[in-house]
């Protein structure tokens, strides 16, 4: 069975939570994904911070044999809070919260479930740091329901040039994480969905398809960045504000036809079906 939760706890991984957030800010609800992916980033770095702030040990550390090679290779820094548990619970619950449909909910539940609980059948985690993960990720996943951030004006501005600064001045040795996490902050702040989800099925396919070439050949080509270089605090920051900026600002300007401008308050009003769309 190890092959199964080996696949389930992967839906964890980072170029998951790119892809589900993208399709959901595409073909869903723009303004609901951008504060969506504000407060993934900010729960983002709250799990950091704990991590490394509490530093405490993986309940294999003690004996590495205990777990298979492929299970430790998807544990990465230290144990409490679970990473996978929270930015599980944060985004699908997130997702579910805005949605407000019972389908959504039950199958948010679902991969939550089954995520966090990989992370124990692995061995990777112990009890209580999925608990407390689940915790964090539902009160943000909460937040996400009901927030929305401010996308005009000065502040639109002003709050991405503030975390970049705090990236620059990111001591030495600090972990990733924390540049990763600023990053996808000030990029989801600064964005402003002013698009309409695709129509049909066959927009939602080119606009799927499309877009997340494009998104993630931008992942790979600033992954490809020399190593020395590459995972700087503001670089890495940098780094991912653009991953965030290139999905919500150019995938929509390269397939305007799918994704028509609206002037609607798109990141404050409900998600809308394709056939509430307002006429273009």
């Amino acid at each position: 069975m190890q092959s199964f939760w080996l696949a389930v706890t992967n839906l964890g991984r980072d170029e998951v939570f790119i892809v589900v957030l993208a399709l959901y800010t595409w073909l869903w609800n723009p303004g609901g994904g951008r504060n969506l992916g504000v407060v993934f980033a900010g729960s983002y770095l709250v799990n950091s911070a704990l991590k490394y702030g509490l530093n405490l040990p993986r309940p294999f550390a003690n004996d590495p044999g205990s777990v298979s090679d492929a299970a430790r290779a998807t544990a990465g820094g230290p144990s409490l809070p679970s990473g996978h548990a929270q930015m599980s619970a944060t985004l699908w619950g997130g997702i579910a919260a805005q949605v407000r449909r019972p389908a959504m909910w039950v199958v948010a539940i679902l991969l939550i479930a089954l995520i966090a609980g990989s992370r124990l059948v692995l061995g990777v985690h112990l009890p209580v740091d999925v608990i407390v993960g689940l915790l964090l990720g539902g009160i943000a996943a909460w937040v996400a329901g009901r927030a929305s951030f401010v996308d005009a004006g000065t502040w639109r501005w002003v709050v991405p040039v503030i975390v970049l600064l705090i990236a620059a001045f990111l001591p030495a040795g600090t972990p990733r994480e924390f540049g990763t996490g600023l990053g996808l902050f000030a990029g989801f702040w600064y964005a402003r969905p002013n698009f309409a989800p695709p129509r049909d099925l066959a927009g939602r396919l080119i606009v799927g398809v499309v877009g997340l070439i494009i998104v993630f050949a931008v992942f790979f080509g600033l992954g490809a960045l020399p190593g020395a270089i590459k995972d700087i605090g503001l670089v890495r920051a940098l780094r991912y504000a653009i991953l965030v900026v290139v999905a919500v600002e150019v995938v929509p300007a390269v397939l305007r036809r799918w994704l028509p401008r609206t002037s609607l308050p798109e990141t404050t009003r409900p998600c809308l079906s394709a056939e509430a769309m307002p006429p273009q």
